[in-house]
């Protein structure tokens, strides 16, 4: 048996132990949106700590909980606290709780971010649904010896993003009055934020936004056929755009500031899933 995969069903069956999380909506939140798991109701918390293989947060505002309990009325299965690829940890390890929540029955994924805004026509704060994205991370996941309880070797990426769940997403967003753009998302490495010659070469292959997560759980969740919906929540324009140096502060600020636009898109998405 793979050795990622038994990881996987080592973590999946301490979690079944815990929890049931079959039929849960699966949610990653991104920097400074951990509090909407405060939202919970009747919620179930396990520190990353407790559970077996599951890596370790070390940035700050991503606190480490798994947690799941109904959100308008829905089962969810959040992550509090994203683990990123600059922290050390191969890209299998980062994606582990993405197959851990497939093994455990999550029905569909629904990831967040912040990120930098490269198409020029976007304002920090802007919100973006995910149509496509650009792996620029020199890495894949998917690398190493196939996965076959997952998936097939060669997974197509030309529907990586779910139609049905992204159609449910857009008209809920017309319908309570949220403004939100459509773009391409590229993510980089990290931890160094990119530099202005780099934004320029995202802005001229098609990016829309650049930022360093959210593509491997993307990656993961097509190969083992979890349907998967994203959204960037644009904190700032990239390196070189307006001369100004970049900072994590201003990624939470600005995440702050339109926190809770962004927590009711959400939670009306969450409820018509």
């Amino acid at each position: 048996m793979n050795d990622i995969y038994q990881k996987c069903k080592e973590t999946a069956d301490y979690l079944r132990e815990r929890i049931d999380a079959k039929d849960a909506i699966g949610l990653v939140l991104g920097s400074g949106l951990g509090d909407l798991a405060d939202e919970i109701v009747d919620p179930i918390s396990i520190d990353y700590s407790e559970i077996p293989n599951f890596p370790q947060t070390t940035v700050k505002g991503h606190e480490g909980k798994l947690i799941l309990g109904t959100l308008n009325g829905k089962k969810v299965l959040f992550m509090k606290g994203r683990i990123h690829y600059y922290e050390g940890y191969t890209m299998q390890e980062i994606t582990l709780p993405i197959r851990v929540m497939k093994l455990l029955g999550v029905r569909v994924l629904f990831l967040t971010n912040a990120a930098g805004g490269v198409n020029r026509k976007f304002k920090p704060g802007t919100l973006m649904f995910i149509d496509d994205f650009i792996n620029y991370m020199g890495d894949n996941p998917l690398r190493g010896p196939n996965i076959e309880e997952f998936g097939e070797r060669f997974p197509d990426m030309t529907k990586a993003i779910s139609a049905e769940y992204s159609t449910i997403a857009k008209l809920t967003a017309e319908e309570i009055g949220i403004e939100v753009k459509h773009g391409v998302y590229m993510a980089f490495s990290g931890p160094s934020y990119e530099t202005p010659a780099e934004i320029k070469f995202a802005e001229r292959i098609g990016a829309d936004a650049v930022g360093m997560s959210t593509v491997p759980e993307l990656l993961v969740a097509r190969h083992c056929n979890l349907p998967v919906i994203a959204i960037s929540c644009i904190t700032n324009l990239a390196a070189g755009i307006t001369g100004e140096e970049l900072s994590h502060e201003e990624v939470i600020e600005t995440t702050n500031a339109v926190k809770e636009k962004f927590k009711t898109l959400v939670k009306e998405i969450i409820n018509r899933m």
